[in-house]
């Protein structure tokens, strides 16, 4: 199951069957809707006062011994640059009032009581996180993020003004009742994009983006972490008390760089040891549930005692336990905080994942399914790039990798479109896998 329609049926589910979460209902925003456009093409002069200060390429010098895809820099750039123009083109959309954009996922209906998804927090956590690091190749790029920025205070989430409402729908509403809670993982990109934005553009105009990045971290922390296991929750509709959720967590918010730059932003050394439990949480389930692969399931459970992998059916579905489309991001995850920190614990976590994936599929990232028990079993029989591309970025902490690393860049930059989940992961991925993912720590 994706994760647009996998948010929905998890936040209802505990919605019906809790107590937990007690959001009340956000309505539509004051702005009047209107039809959705696409984003102005890439092609206008910038002004300077939007000049950005790390325009697109970076170039960035990523950890010593790790590898890119070995072609010219030159010919990497311009496939990021093409992938870009066709993102843009199919998910970035004008709408729901006077200079706002969001980024559409299509045409998913679930949770939302009939009404077609225009919008979904982790989607608009990945756009801000896309536009900050194309600026410079794009012109339009501060205007388009002050957009997103703009369409994301619109739509807060029940529980937190500084976090934002999982979904919106048709007429540029958030999703009714008692379902406007938070997803973590797009919040979490969201504080990291307005850092971003911080450094690309500064915070003395129309909006201090470092100002409005430690009001969303601050929320994170407040509404989104279990202060005892440090560890973070599904998002703000879970209380730290609930037996079974307060004790659980998503392997998709395992953002090491994010967490190392809320540290650096707000001096609070709790997102240390955030960042610090989460690689402890790897090494168990790495340990006693996939010796052999190194996949991480979607959920974990009992965070606190003896995490393992989630029961069938804990929250969205039999294959919670698995490696799925949330576990998917991992090696992405994983791998940018080596190539950016030199974190070792990085590297060795992605060692036997890289190890086990080579040897499944021949070396043929054709071969990538969409989808793994954690011995390694394939769960489908299908190639899904939302699954390929994230284990493109995790290739490049380790030269035993480079001819794998190599396929993976050609196989993903096929000029084939696979629907916004796939298309919006690839996209993140060849960013870091073209040397242009930087940090915004100091």
């Amino acid at each position: 199951m994706r994760s647009v329609i996998a948010i929905g049926f998890m936040l209802l589910t505990v919605v019906t069957l809790t107590d937990c979460a007690t959001q009340s209902s956000v309505g539509a925003p004051t702005v009047p809707a209107a039809a959705p456009t696409v984003a102005p093409p890439t092609s206008a002069p910038m002004s300077a006062d939007r000049a950005p200060q790390r325009p697109f390429p970076q170039h960035t010098s990523y950890t010593a011994g790790t590898i890119k895809p070995q072609h010219t820099q030159a010919d990497l750039d311009a496939a990021v640059l093409s992938s870009y123009r066709a993102w843009k083109q199919a998910y970035l959309k004008r709408g729901c009032g006077e200079g706002r954009f969001y980024v559409d996922p299509g045409q998913d209906t679930g949770g939302s009581q009939g009404k077609r998804s225009i919008s979904i927090s982790e989607g608009h956590g990945y756009g801000m996180v896309i536009i900050a690091f194309m600026a410079g190749a794009d012109p339009d790029a501060r205007q388009l993020f002050d957009g997103l920025y703009a369409f994301f205070r619109d739509h807060p989430s029940g529980g937190d003004p500084n976090l934002m409402a999982w979904k919106q729908v048709e007429g540029c509403a958030n999703i009714d009742g008692r379902n406007t809670g938070s997803a973590t993982d797009g919040d979490m990109d969201i504080a990291y994009a307005l850092l971003l934005a911080d450094r690309q553009w500064g915070s003395a105009n129309t909006i201090n983006y470092k100002q409005a990045a430690l009001q969303v971290i601050a929320a994170l922390k407040s509404q989104t972490l279990n202060p005892t296991t440090h560890t973070l929750l599904l998002g703000d509709w879970v209380s730290p008390n609930d037996a079974k959720y307060g004790r659980s967590t998503r392997s998709s918010d395992f953002m090491l760089e994010h967490l190392r730059a809320y540290a650096d932003a707000s001096a609070d050394a709790e997102w240390t040891r955030v960042a610090d439990t989460t690689y402890a949480l790897i090494a168990t389930i790495q340990r006693d549930a996939s010796p052999t692969t190194g996949l991480l399931p979607d959920f974990i459970e009992n965070v606190d005692t003896t995490p393992r992998p989630a029961r069938p059916g804990f929250l969205e579905g039999a294959a919670d336990g698995r490696y799925g489309y949330n576990a998917c991001r991992t090696p992405w995850r994983i791998a940018t905080d080596y190539l950016l920190a030199g974190d070792t614990r990085a590297q060795a976590a992605l060692l036997p994942i890289n190890t086990w994936l080579r040897s499944a599929t021949d070396g043929d990232p054709h071969k990538v399914m969409g989808g793994y028990k954690l011995d390694g079993t394939a769960a489908v029989d299908y190639y899904e790039p939302a699954f390929a591309a994230p284990f493109g970025v995790g290739a490049m902490v380790s030269a035993a990798n480079q001819n794998w690393l190599n396929a993976e860049w050609d196989r993903i930059t096929d000029g084939t479109s696979d629907g916004y989940y796939s298309d919006t992961l690839r996209m993140q991925a060849l960013i870091v896998m073209s040397g242009n993912w930087w940090t915004p720590r100091n």
